[in-house]
Order: structure tokens, then C-alpha cells, then sequence
């Protein structure tokens, strides 16, 4: 299935675009309508805007405690004619990479529109939008590509011009997930959907501003299952041996992307307890699965029912693993056990009693 149009205009590694079709499509399975949509983890955003765009939300809530990403999308919102006349005037150039990275370097202490502008140029200058990534084309411009192949600037200033027509409905914060769940999810009334995608567990490192460590990730978890409205969280599929969201459905699906080198593996959505979930083998690929399990869920066996119904109840036949093997030998010992006479065979019919006839009386 063909992506969606892109209306971000920052670049990121393993980006959700391809998960925008799966929450549209659990918001029309679900009947959600002009729901208020809430990422807190915001990045490029790229669900929030195509949500907001083909008005599926009513309003949308981005967070982001890189000060760098809320710095650019601050930009975007309060300075879009500021931040599209500088797009136009720089020159793509070693020189100006040079610059924004020093700006970068300050961020702590950098002016937030200077910020900004640096965060969005490395972003589209550097190897997969990692801004730690180093430059596309290598130092010495000597690679296959330059560094401006990503920056087409008509095509990023339209998209940005048109994020700022919206800016009425966009709501902004930068803070971290936990105090923005614990603190701003509750106030926000019922009809809120809301989308977490926090940093992976493994195969992470680099690819994030901000990185979690387990304790991290394993309150977070708490908080999210506390909150009072429907939610999806996607991870790297070690979070399952992590036993975070133990007791919640999930649906494992493939991905591949380049960041830094290819990257081939399995994601998870973990989707709160209400939801009803739409078939996504379609969206996500054939190799698909949503487990329904509702009980604790061990590392040794993972993957054990492959279905599309959120329905179905598991029952103990059915899971795969050393469970089911150490049952096989159990019942095989009991049948070996049991003599051969104490089972009547039901195909064995015992002979039919002729009747003798009745004597005549001469």
C-alpha cells in the first residue's frame, strides 16, 4: 500500500508515515470524531498533522522536550513568515552546515528562533535527518549525493506555510512525557485520543535527542495504563521481553529503514484496554499478528496466536511454546498408562445373539 503524502517537513529515522492509514483506521473503526490528538513524543509529528489536515482531530497536541524539535515546530507556529523568508535566503552550503551546527551545539542556551532554523536545516542536511548523523555527501562533498538533496525549499516552505494556517489549532509543550501524561493528559477532557512513540528500548542509541533508560520506560508504562483514555504505544519489539504493557494487546508487524545503515526488524502497538481494533493486515503487511492475550504474556513465547480478531478469546490449547510441548508429554504419558483393556474400543461391535426359532407343535 502506497504511504501518505508527507506534511512535515522534518526527516526522522523509522518515522511513523507508514502508521498514519493504522490510526486513521482505528479512529473510524472505533468511531472516534473529532477527537483532540495528543503525541508525547512529537518528533515530525507526521500523524498529528495528516490527522489534523484531513480533520480527523479537532485539535492536536504535540510535545517534545528536545528543546531543538520545539524550537523549530515554536517557529513554525509563532514565525512561519520569518522561518519561510530565512528558508529561501540561506544557501545550502558546507559553509552554512558549519554554522547551524555550531548553533546547534549552544542549544541549551540558544536563541529558540536562531534554535529553530539550526535544528530544521541539520535535519534536512544530515544522513536520515539524524542530526548527529554527519552531513549527506560526507565533509568533503565527495559522496553521491550532496547536501542539499533533501532541501526543496518551494516544497518545505508550502508545507510549513500550511502548518501555520492551522497554528489556532495546534497546541505545543515542551516537556517530558511523564509530567506531560501525569500533569496536562487529565485536563484535557474525554474526547482525546492519544499516540505515544518513546525512544526504543534497543537498537536506539543515536537515533534519539532524548533517551530513556528501563526504569524510564517501565514508569512511563505505568502512567500511560493509568490515563483515562484510549491510546496506542508503538516500540521495539524487545519491549516484549521487557514484559512492559504485560496483559495488553498488541500487534507485531515488520519494518525496514535505512538509518546509518539498513535496519530490518519487528515494531509492537500496545492498544489500551476498549478499543476495538480493525484488521491491518492490509496496512501493516501480512506477517501481521494481534495477540488478544489479557493475562501475563512470558518472553518465551511471544508470538503465540496468529489472528485478526480482537475477539477471539485465547485458551490453552492454543499457545505455542514450551507450554504446549510440556502438555503433549503429559497427556501422552497418561494414555501409555492407562491398560489396554480398561478402554472399551467404540469401533468393536460384539456379535449379534441369533434367536432360535420356535418349535412347532405337531
Amino acid at each position: 500500500m502506497p504511504l501518505p503524502i508527507s506534511h512535515t517537513p522534518l526527516r526522522y529515522p523509522g518515522g511513523k508515515r507508514r502508521l498514519i492509514p493504522v490510526i486513521a483506521r482505528i479512529l473510524e473503526h472505533n468511531r472516534l470524531r473529532d477527537v483532540q490528538y495528543v503525541e508525547g513524543y512529537a518528533g515530525g509529528a507526521a500523524v498529528a498533522l495528516h490527522l489534523l489536515l484531513n480533520e480527523y482531530a479537532s485539535i492536536i497536541h504535540m510535545n517534545d522536550l528536545a528543546r531543538g524539535v520545539f524550537a523549530f515546530w515554536h517557529a513554525v507556529l509563532n514565525d512561519t513568515a520569518d522561518l519561510c523568508r530565512r528558508i529561501a535566503a540561506t544557501k545550502v552550503t558546507m559553509k552554512e552546515w558549519y554554522k547551524q551546527r555550531d548553533v546547534y551545539a549552544d542549544r541549551e542556551t540558544a536563541d529558540l528562533t536562531d534554535l529553530g532554523f539550526a535544528t530544521f536545516f541539520l535535519n534536512r542536511t544530515n544522513r536520515s535527518g539524524i542530526i548527529t548523523g554527519g552531513v549527506i555527501g560526507g565533509m568533503q562533498q565527495s559522496g553521491n549525493w550532496s547536501l542539499d538533496v533533501r532541501f526543496n525549499k518551494d516544497e518545505l516552505i508550502a508545507r510549513i506555510r500550511k502548518i501555520g494556517r492551522y497554528a489556532n489549532r495546534i497546541r505545543l509543550y515542551q516537556m517530558d512525557a511523564m509530567q506531560f501524561t501525569t500533569d496536562i493528559l487529565p485536563r484535557l477532557g474525554t474526547n482525546v485520543f492519544t499516540f505515544y512513540d518513546p525512544p526504543y528500548i534497543e537498537n536506539g542509541v543515536g537515533l534519539y535527542l532524548n533517551e530513556y533508560t528501563p526504569e524510564g520506560h517501565f514508569a512511563l508504562a505505568e502512567a500511560i495504563k493509568r490515563t483515562q483514555t484510549p491510546w496506542v504505544v508503538t516500540y521495539d519489539y524487545s519491549a516484549i521481553k521487557h514484559h512492559l504493557y504485560d496483559g495488553y494487546r498488541r500487534v507485531v508487524y515488520d519494518i525496514h529503514y535505512t538509518a546509518q545503515g539498513r535496519y530490518r526488524g519487528k515494531e509492537v502497538l500496545f492498544v489500551s484496554h476498549g478499543l476495538r481494533l480493525p484488521k491491518l493486515t492490509e496496512l501493516l503487511g501480512p506477517r501481521t499478528t494481534i495477540v488478544p492475550f489479557k493475562s501475563r504474556i512470558h518472553s518465551h513465547h511471544v508470538v503465540p496466536v496468529l489472528c485478526d480478531d480482537e475477539n477471539m478469546k485465547s485458551r490453552p490449547e492454543m499457545v505455542e511454546g514450551p507450554q504446549a510441548g510440556e502438555r503433549f508429554l503429559r497427556a501422552l504419558k497418561t494414555v501409555l498408562t492407562v491398560p489396554k483393556k480398561a478402554v472399551p474400543n467404540p469401533f468393536h461391535k460384539p456379535p449379534r445373539k441369533r434367536k432360535k426359532p420356535a418349535s412347532r407343535k405337531g
